[in-house]
């Protein structure tokens, strides 16, 4: 295994998608915590920039549907954000909540666990994003524990031009315009791993997959016949809501 090299040692890899968001509030400390507790070998979140370029670790580009907060995530600073209430519409015992910034995420993570990182990021010619989330991740040690993926094929090249030794992988899904569901952009991209919806995946999928080096990692199944159809394909990584379902499944010690 190169130097940096993404971790593969059991597969499939159960990584909770944004945590364990079925029973906590997703992209949080508390969500990704529980993840941990019921066997997640890492978690899965996203991570964009506030306004004045704080790395906030959030999925939608709107903070109402996961906070008690409104408006875009990217007009708001980093302290405005940390004001926002991101568990009291989850469940009242999660009151309280914060939305966490990457550097408290990768504290958490510390050498234990694995981190797919989502940048969230769709311009071609960048915000400066992926350079501030792998200098984060190079300050903390972790550029073997760290995976980043894009649906955006630029996003990958930047960040393979400013740190080749952190692993990457390139999303994609049905529903996309043809191009990026087709993957026609990967040679450009450079992907270490193709992160397609689990649905793309079959036996000659991954046999062409094996056959150009690429690891698959595959989101987001939910339901333990689902779960189990990708761990006899023999799958890379399960991202999922439920990694305490996968982990039932995997029965490791």
């Amino acid at each position: 295994m190169r130097e940096h090299e993404f971790p593969y040692k059991a597969l499939p890899l159960n990584l909770g998608h944004r945590g364990a968001p079925k029973v906590a509030p997703e992209n949080t400390l508390a969500s990704f915590e529980l993840a941990r507790s019921v066997g997640a070998d890492g978690v899965e979140l996203d991570v964009q920039l506030s306004a004045d370029g704080g790395l906030v670790v959030m999925h939608d580009s709107r903070v109402e549907r996961t906070t008690n907060g409104q408006g875009a995530l990217k007009a708001l600073t980093m302290a405005q954000i940390k004001e926002l209430d991101a568990g009291v519409a989850f469940a009242p015992k999660y009151t309280g909540e914060r939305v966490p910034s990457l550097s408290e995420v990768l504290d958490w993570a510390g050498q234990t666990m694995l981190l797919n990182i989502e940048l969230k990021s769709m311009s071609m010619r960048g915000d400066g994003l992926e350079a501030k989330v792998i200098a984060l991740v190079r300050q903390c040690g972790l550029q073997g524990r760290v995976i980043l993926s894009s649906f955006n094929p630029w996003s990958l090249v930047r960040a393979r031009q400013t740190a080749p030794e952190i692993s990457r992988g390139l999303l994609y899904s049905p529903g996309l315009p043809l191009p990026l569901r087709r993957a026609w952009l990967r040679p450009m991209a450079g992907p270490n791993a193709l992160h397609p919806h689990w649905t793309m995946v079959n036996d000659p999928y991954l046999n062409w997959a094996r056959k150009k080096g690429y690891r698959v990692n595959v989101w987001t199944a939910d339901e333990p016949h689902d779960l189990q159809h990708l761990i006899d394909l023999r799958v890379d990584t399960i991202i999922t809501n439920r990694p305490d379902r996968l982990a039932a499944l995997l029965m490791r010690p």
